[in-house]
């Protein structure tokens, strides 16, 4: 059976370095999407739509092994959209007025035929509440300056502020929604070791 890691195939979009923010060109991609508003650290539709995107894409991944393409790979991480209709006033005090896209990439032999048995196998075990607000969709994020951030997501800012000059020392501008990539477990992981990347596309 072919086993496909695609955080090593694709490590120079989800492995950037730390020390120091490289530009990248982002191809498009396939990925479960969720849209929703709020503060993701109180807002209860932003949990109900990680479930149904994990689910789903868990389901998936075990359809594709037992099935004709007998191929096994790895989950990817979840992704997630940020911005707000005034980014004048997108506060990382007050998170309530944030609008978001949560986002798991899925392969390019993953077809929409196949998203829709997923969903009702899905349905039929364990339906989540967001599972009808998923959807299937390419996006196309281009070229991007990104860095790996370590530490808890309330430290983010020099990170971002780092990522944001060197898009302005580049001679670019900042183009599109802010984008994080989770690239650890929250809920085992201890927050001082949290690795996610911070990536921001550019014209």
């Amino acid at each position: 059976m072919q086993k496909i890691d695609f955080k090593k195939t694709l490590k120079h979009l989800y492995l950037p370095p730390t020390h120091k923010v490289v530009q990248v060109e982002v191809p498009p991609m396939n990925y479960l999407m969720v849209d929703g508003t709020g503060d993701p650290n109180t807002e209860k539709s932003y949990q109900e739509a990680i479930e149904a995107l994990f689910t789903l894409s868990y389901t998936l991944k075990f359809m594709i092994k037992k099935g004709p393409l007998a191929m096994d790979y790895g989950v990817m991480p979840l992704e997630g959209l940020w911005w707000a209709d005034d980014m004048a006033a997108f506060s990382v005090e007050d998170k309530s007025n944030w609008q978001w896209t949560l986002m798991i990439m899925q392969p390019d032999f993953i077809t929409p035929e196949m998203i829709a048995t997923a969903i009702t196998e899905v349905r039929k075990k364990k339906n989540p509440i967001a599972l009808d607000l998923v959807r299937f969709e390419t996006f196309a994020e281009g070229v991007a300056a990104q860095t790996l951030h370590i530490g808890p997501f309330t430290e983010e800012g020099p990170t971002i502020a780092r990522v944001h000059q060197f898009i302005t020392d580049s001679g670019h501008q900042l183009d599109g929604k802010h984008h994080e990539i989770y690239l650890s477990d929250i809920r085992k992981a201890d927050p001082k070791k949290w690795k996610t990347v911070i990536r921001q596309p550019m014209r």
